[in-house]
C-alpha cells in the first residue's frame, strides 16, 4: 500500500486527488474508496493509504482507506 494525503476534493463531480509520499499526484473516484471512508466527509490534508492501478487514462488510486 502507498501512503499519501488528500490534496483536493471535487465533491460535485465525485473525485479527487491524492499526493503520495513520493510527491506524485493520483486521481481517485468515489467508487475507489474503501467502505470505511465516506466521500462526502473527506477533507484536504487527510492521511490515506491506497493501491495504484493502471486505468485507460493513466495511473489512479483504488481501495483508498484511512492511514
Amino acid at each position: 500500500m502507498t501512503t499519501g494525503t488528500i490534496k483536493k476534493i471535487v465533491a460535485d463531480r465525485g473525485f479527487g486527488f491524492i499526493t503520495a509520499e513520493d510527491a506524485k499526484d493520483y486521481f481517485f473516484h468515489r467508487d475507489g474508496l474503501d467502505p470505511s471512508l465516506d466521500f462526502d466527509r473527506l477533507v484536504g490534508g487527510e492521511k490515506v493509504q491506497f493501491q495504484i492501478e493502471q486505468s485507460p487514462k493513466g495511473l489512479r488510486a483504488k481501495n483508498v482507506q484511512p492511514a
